[in-house]
């Protein structure tokens, strides 16, 4: 099976096309303030609604309340939330099951030993995305292009599947796949001329470079 691609941090109609046309798999709507890459709900309807049916559909959130994760479920109707912030896998369960939406659940990463957090979401997530951590002051828990060690991904098996993030590019997403042994990527900043800011070409180039990778 091919790499599956999700682009992250769709922000305009031209960046949604341009993720349809490169025949990516997922698609990333951003709801958090800090971000550059930022949707109000408005936004974020319109575009789901753009790409509904053409590829799977994540609102990402940050700590979010019953009362906001309401109103992206209601307006958005995501396929999956991506759950970016502390939520525990208490909170991920209820959050499952009290909106029916399937969950990703980001765990920060910046050594082997971290990879163990993802064991405590198996009954409460469908997949995992492993990013890394970011640094220490930064008010965002990713989209910093920052990278992990993905030599530690190799030969580890999960009982959910799993997104490799953080750091990845065009340039370097072959070798992050065949390192890491992914079967699944997960892009944002890697794909922009500046911060928030897509870019059609890195976008079709991420994505023909990622399912054209054997994995490890």
């Amino acid at each position: 099976m091919p790499v599956q691609v999700k682009i992250c941090g769709i922000n305009s109609a031209a960046a949604a096309d341009a993720v349809l046309r490169a025949g990516a798999d997922f698609g990333g709507l951003v709801f958090f303030a800090k971000s550059p890459r930022n949707l109000d709900l408005e936004q974020g309807a319109m575009l789901a609604e753009r790409m509904r049916g053409r590829l799977k559909l994540a609102a990402l959130v940050v700590d979010d309340s019953d009362a906001q994760l309401a109103a992206i479920a209601e307006r958005v109707k995501p396929d999956f939330f991506q759950l970016h912030g502390k939520e525990t896998p208490e909170r991920t369960a209820r959050i499952r099951s009290r909106f029916g939406i399937p969950v990703i659940k980001a765990i920060a990463v910046s050594e082997a030993d971290d990879l163990a957090k993802a064991s405590a979401y198996d009954d409460a997530a469908e997949m995992i995305l492993f990013d890394a951590v970011p640094a220490a002051g930064t008010s965002r828990p990713g989209g910093h292009g920052a990278a992990f060690d993905w030599r530690i991904l190799s030969g580890r098996s999960f009982a959910r599947p799993w997104f490799l993030a953080g750091g990845l590019n065009p340039e370097n997403v072959a070798r992050a796949i065949a390192v890491s042994g992914a079967n699944m990527v997960d892009v944002s900043s890697g794909v922009e001329s500046a911060p928030g800011v897509k870019s059609s070409d890195r976008i079709a180039a991420f994505v023909v470079a990622a399912k054209q990778t054997v994995r490890a």
